[in-house]
């Protein structure tokens, strides 16, 4: 049987040791979801063409609206799923289960920050201006592992760089999120 306890905490990555209640209406999982709406990388996102093809009149949006439309299906089946887990389970009322919408919302919103333009496609175009283009004028000041990451982008790799990074003059554990 899940641990529910155990795998929902509302401790913040990185900062585990600083962890207290706040007394307020907002939970810790809906602080998260405030933190990306806030950050500069969620807001970038306004600049990224959301690719899709066009059937008749629907209009093309970025990947700022694509993401906020995702976190509020997230949120709907996180909300679904976490009634129909706590009717089958009511011992759980005590635990964080009740979060999982927002939880679920806030990992929407998190999935696209570490992307590039036009999705797999720009992923594409970075590896190959690395590993064929431009970018080959770099290679000898790079680590083996620095050079494989730009000759194989991942943007879903970045986008975990992005939210657990500590930048130089920020806190530790990047948006030490829970």
């Amino acid at each position: 049987m899940m641990n529910w306890n155990q795998l929902l905490s509302a401790k913040r990555f990185g900062l585990e040791e600083y962890h207290s209640e706040h007394p307020e209406n907002r939970s810790e999982f809906q602080r998260d979801y405030d933190r990306l709406i806030f950050s500069a990388p969620f807001r970038r996102l306004q600049n990224k063409t959301q690719v899709f093809p066009l059937p008749g009149s629907i209009f093309v949006h970025n990947r700022l609206t694509h993401s906020l439309e995702v976190s509020c299906v997230g949120r709907s089946l996180g909300n679904d799923v976490a009634r129909a887990l706590l009717a089958s389970q009511p011992e759980l009322h005590e635990t964080f289960l009740a979060e999982i919408g927002s939880i679920v919302s806030a990992a929407c919103l998190a999935h696209d920050l570490g992307n590039p333009p036009f999705g797999h496609s720009g992923e594409r175009a970075i590896s190959t201006f690395f590993s064929e283009g431009g970018g080959l004028a770099l290679r000898d000041r790079l680590t083996d592992a620095e050079w494989s990451d730009l000759t194989h982008f991942e943007g879903n790799a970045n986008a975990f760089r992005l939210l657990t990074h500590q930048f130089e003059g920020r806190r530790r554990g990047g948006f030490v999120l829970t």
